[in-house]
């Protein structure tokens, strides 16, 4: 099966750090794709956001949280999606303190592609999709909503333009900490950051399933 992001990058993908490469081109059949780290932030420190965050969170997407030094995991599993086209279904884990008590939080999503873009489709059930532009800068990738849109009963909701947010998403191979770094940011026009994840993690591909 193709990887999603080679189809949408075409030649520069193969500009890609030979780290990155392994880590978005494609996860062969009957393997998975594993990997672990520490977030340094996870959340937002502007607590007027959480009750929507919270909506969020019932479906797997983002929480209501503040925290730092966070561990998490990740798995990538290569999916057909339902439109037909490659993508890869990717749980994270993140190892949350609240109120002093630790407990598992997941992000789920579904990377695919839609009208030459990426389209990442956000929760279980899907709660939201956005639309990215791809770019090779450096060896890194980096990743531009260019389109944000709700997903309520069953139906797609565009959010205008003007006070759509805007999602960017680095990762970068860091040669002397043989890590790789990830770093997503969300923010709205006028208001700014309102969510993001920041950190390092090392990566590999398994092959056969493992029970979770």
């Amino acid at each position: 099966m193709t990887s999603p992001y080679r189809v949408v990058l075409g030649a520069a993908f193969d500009e890609l750090h030979p780290r990155l490469r392994t880590y978005f081109d494609a996860i062969p059949d009957g393997a998975v794709g594993r990997g672990s780290g520490v977030f340094e932030t996870v959340g937002t420190p502007r607590r007027w956001v959480w009750p929507v965050l919270a909506w969020f969170a019932r479906a797997h997407v983002m929480f209501p949280v503040w925290e730092r030094d966070v561990p998490f995991t990740v798995s990538n599993r290569a999916v057909m999606a339902a439109d037909g086209a490659p993508a890869v279904a990717a749980t994270r884990s993140f190892d949350l303190t609240a109120l002093g008590r630790r407990r598992t939080a997941l992000m789920v999503d579904e990377i695919g592609v839609s009208g030459g873009a990426l389209i990442d489709r956000l929760g279980d059930p899907v709660r939201a999709e956005a639309l990215f532009r791809a770019t090779v800068r450096d060896g890194g990738l980096r990743l531009r909503s260019t389109a944000v849109r709700l997903v309520v009963g069953g139906r797609r909701v565009p959010i205008p333009r003007l006070v759509a947010p805007v999602v960017v998403l680095t990762e970068r191979w860091d040669d002397a900490g043989g890590r790789q770094e990830v770093s997503i940011v969300v923010a709205v026009p006028v208001i700014g950051r309102i969510y993001q994840y920041t950190g390092r993690f090392r990566y590999g591909i398994e092959k056969g399933e493992r029970s979770e």
